[in-house]
């Protein structure tokens, strides 16, 4: 089996002209980008300490480059991921370094991310919809929970990843999609569930989702987090549950972006990296250790996985329990 069925390693955005709305065009492979050519108009950046107020949610890191200088210096951006003070943060630091590079925790599978975009929660028809289109089940409903989320916060899932993106281009900066392709991810996950366990989380997240806490509660919570993001918090949460969720979409991922990361320092030498709070340490903690990338995008056997319309069955029974226990919820609060 391909390890690698997207033919997606990571991408590298160049700046589009501001007639280009398509922004899957200005996309290329980066291994293309990284040459001795790449680098003849790039000059040696100033090296900036960023000031006290900037650096709460930074992580430094050092790796050898060939770029001039023999160094370079990949400041780590920890994110809320649905928080607009992230946006801020991120703003902040990448108009202070003007870093060679940002790089971004996204894949070329959510370059859309990067284009303004209005939030909308999807109905119920809709992912019925999208399911009828073989799109993986565990992503709709995953995609559906963070858009209750982010609905909740009025902050669209990733916002802090388009404004890295807008920061950049204004002094012409390049942009590198680093994260392990969306699809390749999901996969993963789903097929490392036993069967059990899928119809238990597809429940689990429709209940949660149903039930979010109030605006002001998660708002609470954010500011309340140090080292982790939103979405590591509730992964963490489910894994008590769903042991391999924090493996797949979580450490896996670490480990990926560390290792994409790194080949774009060795380049350049200046990086700021746009991530989750909840993947900067396990960034630092697989920094320059060698990482097996073939096995992180190797995709578990068609004989491994269960039959989508086995666990739509069960995940119809876990709707209707749901819809039960809100239609109790919602009269008794009348």
């Amino acid at each position: 089996m391909d390890p690698n069925p997207s033919n997606e390693e990571f991408v590298h955005i160049e700046n589009p002209s501001d007639n280009d709305n398509h922004l899957s065009e200005s996309i290329v492979d980066v291994a293309n980008e990284l040459s001795e050519d790449d680098n003849k108009n790039d000059d040696v950046a100033e090296r900036k300490e960023l000031p006290e107020e900037l650096s709460r949610s930074v992580m430094v890191l050092t790796c050898e480059s060939k770029a001039e200088g023999g160094t370079c210096v990949v400041h780590l951006v920890g994110t809320a991921h649905v928080c607009q003070e992230s946006c801020r943060e991120v703003q902040a630091v990448i108009s202070y370094l003007k870093p060679q590079v940002v790089f971004l925790e996204l894949c070329a599978s959510r370059v859309a991310m990067l284009s303004p975009q209005k939030l909308k929660v999807p109905t119920m028809g809709e992912m019925i919809k999208m399911w009828k289109k073989n799109h993986n089940t565990f992503g709709i409903l995953y995609s559906w929970f963070l858009a209750k989320v982010a609905d909740k916060l009025e902050v669209f899932p990733g916002s802090e990843f388009r404004v890295a993106f807008e920061e950049a281009r204004k002094y012409e900066g390049k942009v590198v999609l680093g994260d392990r392709p969306v699809q390749i991810t999901l996969r993963r996950t789903w097929g490392k569930m036993p069967v059990w366990h899928k119809v238990k989380f597809m429940y689990s997240l429709l209940f949660q989702a149903l039930f979010l806490p109030s605006s002001e509660d998660l708002e609470k919570m954010l500011k309340e987090m140090d080292d982790v993001d939103m979405l590591t918090l509730v992964i963490q949460e489910m894994s008590k549950q769903f042991p391999t969720l924090m493996e797949t979409l979580v450490q896996e991922r670490d480990q990926y972006m560390s290792s994409t990361l790194l080949r774009i320092a060795k380049e350049h030498n200046s990086v700021v990296a746009v991530v989750g709070k909840g993947h900067l340490q396990g960034i630092k903690r697989h920094w320059e250790q060698h990482i097996e990338l073939k096995d992180l995008m190797e995709l578990p056997s068609q004989k491994s996985t269960v039959s989508a319309r086995k666990v739509l069955a069960s995940l119809g029974v876990a709707v209707a329990g749901v819809a039960i226990v809100s239609g109790i919820y919602l009269s008794r609060k009348k």
